[in-house]
């Protein structure tokens, strides 16, 4: 009993001394709380931004959009296109629905003068199975009543389009592989079973094609190699190809017109299985190996990697089809074909671009095996805006980044909705956009970050990963650029395959290849009355005037005004001057024209020989640079049936400049590629990382100004020796404290320690 009394007075005495000491540490909170440093800033979504909805005019279509073009087309009975996702190459299917751009004046006269909207319309383009032809079609007004109105010969003067032409359908490869289970898998299930460790049931050889399917229009016979079906099947090869003669429309006429067996070429299935079996073949013995293509890490990751975040906040706001970040405002869209792009592109309210787009991504392969000896890959043929997929967020972007959903309309029977596919973040460089350290005199220091906005998206073609990036910095340059990630194409070691590239695997060779990549940049200085300019610099003999001594070599200015389209068609391989400007006929306040200057970084190979048939549906890759005077008519410097009939292309680029038109005091557009030379080399595998690979160009102002305007950036720090820790110019000071953040250091300057002194 008396146990019991004294365990309950310690129960209680300890909760009164709980209490207590609760009350004692509120107390002591509340006298203190005064001492604590102070949140200052409140981080916010997003900044406030006056968006308008002008740039709906160059908005991608909507699902709803989408989904009334198609229906009205499927209503055109006389049209017979089919519903089905998978049509067969005989039926009439209707592949691709895009938003069609405004004329440019239309678009000019609405944006700077509040003129009438112009209509919106949509691209459709359909393959005609029945008929052997393709056509496109401009379907509009949207949301109003519908009509359409061939356009096929206004665009490419031709009544329609060769059926050979078209992109391979979903529908077309649902037979292609079909037709290689029944006469390629099934007649060589013991050869493949020997050599590749094929089984019937699990499909574990996967189709990969060359392109282009032939050597002259109207061919469509097709390479394909087989690889083994791992993640990144493409460096996993395995000696066996085969050309499909899939000319006709019915599956049933196609044929297998060729072999490829470890280097050694057969006419027919039976003659390879007779050489097989007589041993007049050397034989590939099938052997197990690890996926040495797998990117699953090799250590278990342990932490996270460093990340973005925005300590006040976002200074950039997207809504619809605009972003609006700092002194820039843009529209956007991504194209199925081309891709990225930009529209009525504006610094400080003065409009910079109008169009900044991609137009096309092309490589040329080096092999002597069949798969890879033709290869000449046309992106736009396949949609490089069709392979944008959701993005990562933390890795392909900042996790933080605003993330846009796209819609998008292509060899399917319904609209695809696409999340995450665009995404737009505000990033430091990690290097000042410009500083200065003042040592002799006036001690001072005086610089800024270099934080710029992205805007991004990624598309993983087959094997090759794009990153395209337009970024947009203070100092008023904007940039297009690319990287290239994702697997390498390769192709089975043979004898002689090491003149075509390096072994990165066993048997395995990573082909030499190009990159080139095509922007179009559509620069309104001003206005639409430009000139192009040239400078660059030489060495001329100066007497020097205080001495007859000698005479000296120094650099001066050499400056051109380029008249023609001829004459500004700068080609690859020749010397060009290093500074090219779009300009104005104003000046700025020094008596300069005003122009935005185009510096490539660029590191490409050689560009296909013209005297090759396939040149002319890549002729763009001619030129560094090539102005030419803007026109409705010259919209694209490629076309979505490039790639399967290279040699009777209905865009050949060169054949802009071919009337050589005046560009003085004209609306100018620059056609830009950039690239480079990819020879594949054991770091490809597992993945080509984009350190390195990757151009592009960049359009910084030069004149233009008056002074660098990012000095009225609310970034730019100053200070001088005693005012370290002054926060009026130099927010850094404060961050620690303003923040209320554990994981920031005290602000902290000790640079003036060791300046220069000329007195004691």
């Amino acid at each position: 009993m008396v146990a019991q009394v004294t365990n309950s007075l310690v129960k209680c005495l300890l909760i009164i001394l709980g209490l207590i000491s609760v009350i004692v540490n509120i107390v002591l909170i509340c006298l203190n709380s005064n001492r604590l440093p102070k949140c200052h800033y409140q981080v916010q979504d997003s900044v406030a931004a006056n968006h308008t909805d002008h740039g709906s005019i160059f908005a991608d279509l909507t699902p709803q959009e989408y989904d009334a073009v198609r229906n009205y087309m499927w209503d055109q009975k006389d049209l017979k296109i089919s519903h089905s996702a998978i049509a067969k190459p005989s039926q009439n299917f209707l592949f691709l629905i895009d938003l069609l751009l405004p004329k440019k004046k239309e678009a000019l006269h609405y944006l700077d003068h509040r003129a009438g909207k112009p209509q919106r319309k949509a691209t459709v383009v359909v393959f005609y199975g029945e008929h052997s032809y393709l056509k496109e079609y401009e379907v509009g007004p949207l949301g109003g009543t519908l009509k359409h109105r061939d356009v096929t010969k206004e665009k490419y003067h031709i009544e329609s389009l060769p059926f050979t032409a078209r992109t391979v359908t979903i529908g077309e490869y649902v037979e292609l592989f079909t037709f290689l289970e029944i006469n390629v898998f099934r007649k060589l299930e013991k050869e493949l079973r020997e050599s590749f460790g094929y089984i019937p049931k699990k499909k574990n050889l996967n189709p990969f094609e060359g392109m282009p399917r032939g050597l002259k229009s109207g061919d469509r016979k097709t390479w394909i190699s087989f690889f083994r079906d791992e993640s990144g099947m493409y460096i996993h090869p395995v000696g066996f190809e085969v050309l499909i003669n899939h000319e006709h429309k019915d599956s049933s006429r196609w044929s297998v017109d060729r072999l490829l067996y470890n280097g050694k070429y057969f006419d027919t299935i039976e003659s390879f299985k007779q050489s097989y079996d007589g041993g007049s073949v050397k034989k590939i013995v099938f052997k197990e190996m690890p996926n040495y293509a797998s990117l699953k890490p090799r250590k278990k990751p342990t932490g996270l990697s460093p990340q973005v975040s925005y300590l006040q906040g976002k200074r950039f706001s997207v809504k619809n089809n605009q972003v609006i970040y700092l002194d820039w405002s843009f529209a956007f869209g991504l194209s199925s074909l081309t891709g990225m792009r930009v529209f009525d592109v504006r610094f400080r309210g003065e409009r910079i671009a109008y169009e900044i787009s991609v137009q096309e991504a092309m490589s040329v392969y080096g092999s002597n095996t069949p798969g890879m000896v033709l290869t000449k890959f046309l992106d736009s043929s396949i949609g490089i805006g069709r392979f944008a997929h959701e993005l990562v967020k933390g890795v392909d972007c900042p996790h933080v980044a605003t993330y846009v959903d796209v819609y998008r309309y292509i060899d399917t029977n319904v609209t695809q909705r696409f999340r995450n596919a665009i995404c737009v973040f505000e990033y430091d460089v990690g290097r000042p956009l410009r500083r200065h350290f003042s040592d002799f005199f006036h001690n001072s220091y005086g610089g800024m970050p270099n934080s710029a906005l992205y805007f991004r998206t990624i598309t993983a073609i087959g094997n090759y990963d794009y990153i395209w990036d337009f970024i947009f910095y203070q100092s008023g340059s904007v940039e297009a650029r690319v990287h290239a990630t994702g697997y390498i194409s390769s192709s089975y070691k043979v004898d002689g395959s090491l003149r075509y590239g390096h072994q990165v695997a066993e048997n395995v060779l990573g082909n030499i290849h190009t990159h080139f990549v095509n922007f179009k940049v559509d620069l309104d200085i001003l206005g639409t009355n430009n000139y192009f300019l040239t400078k660059d610099m030489a060495f001329e003999d100066v007497t020097l005037p205080w001495t007859s001594e000698r005479k000296v070599k120094v650099p001066y200015l050499v400056e051109n005004q380029v008249k023609t389209e001829a004459e500004a068609a700068l080609r690859h391989g020749r010397k060009t001057p290093r500074y090219l400007h779009v300009a104005s006929n104003r000046t700025n306040r020094w008596g300069h024209q005003r122009s935005y200057r185009l510096q490539l970084t660029s590191f490409a190979g050689d560009h296909l020989p013209e005297s090759e048939p396939e040149e002319k549906s890549m002729s763009w890759a001619r030129y560094k640079v090539a102005v030419t005077k803007y026109k409705d008519e010259e919209p694209t410097s490629s076309s979505l049936y490039g790639q399967n009939d290279m040699w009777n292309s209905v865009v050949d680029f060169s054949k802009y400049l071919a009337d050589d038109e005046v560009i003085e005091n004209q609306d100018l557009v620059a056609w830009v590629t950039a690239g480079f030379l990819h020879i594949p080399h054991a770091e490809d595998i597992p993945n080509t990382v984009t350190v390195g690979n990757g151009g592009g160009v960049l359009l910084r102002p030069h004149n233009y100004f008056d002074e660098d305007p990012s000095i009225h950036s609310p970034d730019g720090v100053h200070f001088l020796p005693g005012s370290e820790h002054d926060c009026e110019y130099n927010k850094m000071a404060c961050l620690e404290k303003d923040l209320c953040s554990p994981t920031l250091e005290p602000f902290t300057y000790n640079g003036f320690e060791g300046v220069m002194k000329f007195e004691e």
